[in-house]
C-alpha cells in the first residue's frame, strides 16, 4: 500500500492519503478531489495520479497554470518511485510505502498514567491561542468531510498541527472481534489513518496494550518507555524509538469506537522543549487531544442524527419529523382522535400498461414508482402525511399531528396538483407517465391518527370510516368520469374556505355506495375557470339547476338542462344516461339517491 504525502510551507498545511491501486485520482484545489486548498499556485484541477502497485504516474492537466517540478526540472509528466517527490508551487508531494501494524507484544511501559477529565480541567494551556484556533476549525473540518475516510485524514492533520511535539498521529478503532473457545473475544484493532510529521519510511507499529487500556477505561492513557536501549528497535509504536505514546478514546455512547493515538520523543524539538523528559509536560497535549476528541464526538453524533433524520424522512413526512424534533415522540405518535381530511389516489391505466410491458417489468416498476412519486410529492408539498400505499394507490391526510384551519385548502391544492401533473403527462406521448392517469377521492371527518398496528409492526397512519369513504369516492371517479370527487363535508368546507381562484365545486349526485346504507351527496373539485375554461361558471350554474330538478323528481327539466352542458363533459352524462334508462321519469317513492351496484 502506498501513500502520498502533501506538505506546504507551514506544518499545518499537510495531508497523507492512501493511493488506490489502478484507479486515477485528481490533484488540485477544487472540493471533492484530493484538494490542496492552501496553495494558490495549484490549479483547481492540476494533475492526474495513477498508482500501479510499483510506481506513481503523474500527468499535468491542460488547465493547470504552473508546471510540475521533478528533480529540480519542470515537466508535465513524470513517474515516481517510493521515496521520491515532486513539487507544485510551494507544496511537495512525497510517495512512500509503509505499513501500519498493531503490535500485541509491546514491552511494558516504564510509566503509565491515566488522565481523568476532572484532572485535565485544571491544566492551563501555556499557549492557548494556537490550540483554540485549531479547535475552532474542527466543526468546519468535520462538516466538510464527505465520508469517514476523509474525516480521519483531516483529524490526523489537525492533531499534528495542534500537538507540536508529536511525531506520529493516528485514528484507530477497536472491535470486540470473534468469539474464541471458552467464550472470550479477541479484540481487533485497525488503524484507520495515520501520518508522521517528518517524511520517513519506517512502518507504523502502535501498541495494542495502550489502545485497549485506554478504550477499557474510557479515558486518556499515557505510556512512557523512557530508559529503553537508545538504538534498539522497539515494537511499541514505530521503529523510530519513541519515548512516549498516549491514546484518547472518543467519548459518548453514540460515538464510533475510535481513539486518537499520538507518539513522540521528549527531546524531539530542543528549541521548544530543552532537556525535557518529564511526562507531566505532556499534560497540555493530552488535554488538547481530549478536547479535540470531545468536540469530534459531539459533531459526529450530530452528523449521525442528521443521517438518521434523513433516513427517517423516507418513513415520516416532514411535518411529523418537525413535530418529533420539538416534542416527546411517545406523545406525538400516540394514537388520538381528531378531524382529518383524507386524500385517496389510485393510478389509472396500470392493467393496460402491465400487458404492454409484460416483457419489461422492471421498467414498468420504475414508471409506477414515478407515478406514486407524483402523488406523494404533492401530498408532502402541501404539508400532508403519507399514511399508506396499497399497490398502485397512495393515501395522505391532513389534520395530524398538527391541526390547521387551512387543512381542507391544502388537501384541495394537493388533489388539483396531482390531476394537473397527470393530465400534462398524458399529453407527452414519449414520457414515462404516458398511458397513466389518476382518480382522487377526498373525505373529511373524525378518525384516529398516529402510530397504529400490532406489537410486531406499526406504521404512522389514520384509521376510521372517513378513510373508507375517501377510498370509495376514488372508486366512483371511474363511474362518474370525474378526476376528483369530494364528500359533502369537504365540499361544504371548500365553499366556505377556498377562494374560487384556487378551486371550484359542482355537485354531481346523491348516491348510496355499494355496501353502505346511508346516501351521500358527492361533488367534483375543479380547477379555477381560467385554468379549465371547458367548464365555465355559467355551465356550473346550469348543472346545479339540473341536479336540483333531478333530486326533486322533475327529470324532464333536469334532462333538458343537462343537454345544455358541453358535449365533452362526461360527468353530466352520468345523470343524463340514468334519466334516459328510466324513461325520464322518477320512480315512485323517489328519495333522490342513486344506488350503485358495485364499488
Amino acid at each position: 500500500m502506498a501513500d502520498l504525502i502533501a506538505q506546504g510551507e507551514q506544518l499545518s498545511q499537510r495531508w497523507r492519503r492512501v493511493l488506490p491501486e489502478g484507479d486515477p485520482v485528481t490533484l488540485g484545489r477544487a472540493p471533492g478531489i484530493w484538494a490542496v486548498p492552501w496553495d494558490p499556485l495549484i490549479s483547481r484541477h492540476h494533475a492526474d495520479l495513477v498508482w500501479n502497485g510499483n510506481q506513481l504516474s503523474v500527468t499535468q492537466l491542460s488547465e493547470a497554470r504552473n508546471p510540475l517540478f521533478f528533480r529540480g526540472k519542470p515537466c508535465d509528466r513524470l513517474t515516481l518511485q517510493p521515496g521520491e517527490h515532486f513539487v507544485i508551487g510551494d507544496t511537495s508531494f512525497t510517495l512512500t510505502v509503509q505499513r501500519a501494524d498493531v503490535v500485541a507484544d509491546a514491552p511494558m511501559p516504564v510509566q503509565q498514567q491515566a488522565f481523568s477529565s476532572q484532572y485535565l480541567k485544571a491544566i492551563a494551556f501555556r499557549n492557548p491561542d494556537h490550540r483554540l484556533e485549531i479547535l475552532s476549525r474542527l466543526p468546519e473540518v468535520i462538516s466538510g468531510a464527505t465520508d469517514d475516510k476523509e474525516l480521519c485524514v483531516r483529524l490526523v492533520s489537525m492533531l499534528l498541527a495542534g500537538v507540536p511535539r508529536t511525531e506520529t498521529a493516528a485514528v484507530v478503532t477497536t472491535d470486540p472481534g470473534a468469539a474464541q473457545p471458552g467464550g472470550d473475544r479477541r479484540p481487533e484493532i485497525a488503524v484507520l489513518h495515520w501520518d508522521q510529521r517528518r517524511v520517513a519510511h519506517e512502518d507504523f507499529r502502535p501498541s495494542q496494550r495502550l489502545i485497549l487500556e485506554a478504550t477499557r477505561q474510557g479515558q486518556s492513557i499515557l505510556h512512557v518507555w523512557e530508559g529503553a536501549e537508545p538504538n534498539a528497535p522497539q515494537p511499541f509504536t514505530a521503529r523510530g524509538n519513541f519515548d512516549w505514546a498516549f491514546c484518547t478514546p472518543l467519548p459518548g455512547p453514540g460515538s464510533p469506537a475510535w481513539a486518537l493515538y499520538l507518539a513522540g520523543r521528549f527531546q524531539s524539538d530542543p528549541t521548544t522543549l530543552p532537556g525535557s523528559s518529564d511526562p507531566s509536560d505532556l499534560r497540555e497535549d493530552v488535554k488538547f487531544t481530549e478536547l479535540m476528541a470531545t468536540v469530534a464526538s459531539s459533531l459526529l453524533e450530530m452528523r449521525r442524527l442528521q443521517r438518521r433524520q434523513t433516513a427517517l424522512s423516507q418513513f415520516f413526512s416532514p411535518v411529523v419529523l418537525n413535530t418529533l424534533s420539538v416534542e416527546d415522540p411517545d406523545l406525538v405518535l400516540a394514537p388520538r382522535q381528531t378531524e382529518v381530511s383524507v386524500l385517496f389516489c389510485d393510478l389509472r391505466g396500470f392493467s393496460r400498461e402491465s400487458e404492454r410491458s409484460a416483457g419489461n417489468l422492471l421498467d414498468l416498476l420504475d414508471r409506477v414508482s414515478e407515478a406514486l412519486g407524483v402523488m406523494t410529492y404533492q401530498i408532502l408539498n402541501e404539508g400532508g402525511v403519507v399514511g399508506d400505499f396499497q399497490g398502485d394507490a397512495a393515501m395522505g391526510f391532513w389534520g395530524w399531528p398538527i391541526k390547521s384551519d387551512d387543512d381542507v385548502l391544502k388537501t384541495c391544492r394537493a388533489a388539483l396538483a396531482i390531476r394537473d401533473k397527470f393530465e400534462w403527462a398524458a399529453r407527452q406521448s414519449a414520457g414515462s407517465l404516458a398511458g397513466f392517469n389518476a382518480g382522487v377521492g377526498v373525505a373529511t371527518g373524525q378518525a384516529v391518527a398516529g402510530k397504529i398496528g400490532t406489537v410486531d409492526q406499526v406504521k404512522v397512519t389514520v384509521f376510521g370510516p372517513v378513510v373508507n369513504l375517501a377510498s370509495r369516492l376514488e372508486g366512483m371517479t371511474k363511474v362518474l368520469h370525474a378526476p376528483i370527487l369530494l364528500d359533502e363535508v369537504t365540499a361544504r368546507a371548500v365553499r366556505q374556505q377556498v377562494p374560487p381562484e384556487v378551486a371550484r365545486i359542482r355537485r354531481i349526485a346523491k348516491v348510496s355506495p355499494y355496501g353502505m346504507e346511508a346516501a351521500i351527496e358527492i361533488s367534483e373539485l375543479l380547477p379555477p375557470e381560467d385554468q379549465f375554461p371547458q367548464l365555465s361558471n355559467q355551465h356550473l350554474a346550469v348543472g346545479e339547476k339540473a341536479l336540483d330538478a333531478f333530486l326533486a323528481g322533475d327529470w324532464a327539466s333536469a334532462y333538458d338542462l343537462l343537454r345544455r352542458m358541453p358535449t365533452e363533459d362526461r360527468v353530466s352524462d352520468f345523470l343524463t344516461v340514468y334519466i334516459a334508462q328510466h324513461n325520464r321519469s322518477a320512480p315512485p317513492g323517489w328519495d333522490g339517491a342513486i344506488r350503485l351496484s358495485a364499488k
